[in-house]
């Protein structure tokens, strides 16, 4: 943070300026992306809001963890094919929206979204 600057007087410049901070007891983060999932333990989360605009402040203990890569079959393709209309690029798409689950994906393509 800022050298030699007492808290008191921080939360002072802060409020002046509009801002706002909270902490928010939590045990556990994670970040989801799409190829692996940044998990932070114990972590320590302050929710700051100033000029219309939220953002969070993280710290903890940082692990990531790689995401299994989904395996769709050609045999799950043809199948979600032959129970909705679907082309084959259309199918594979909804199989991995669904997590390879048929019925969900069969479901979704019927409902009209892939």
């Amino acid at each position: 943070m800022l050298p030699n600057l007492d808290p008191k007087a921080l939360k002072g410049v802060m409020d002046k300026l509009g801002i706002r901070s909270q902490e928010i007891e939590s045990s556990r983060v994670v970040i989801s992306c799409q190829d692996k999932d940044i998990v932070i333990e114990e972590p320590q989360v302050v929710l700051i809001e100033g000029q219309g605009v939220r953002s969070f402040q993280i710290s903890g203990d940082i692990k990531e963890v790689e995401k299994a890569k989904l395996e769709i079959s050609e045999e799950d393709i043809r199948f979600v094919q032959e129970q909705t209309g679907a082309g084959a690029a259309d199918a594979r798409h909804a199989l991995e929206d669904a997590e390879g689950d048929n019925a969900a994906a069969i479901l979704r393509l019927k409902k009209g979204g892939s």
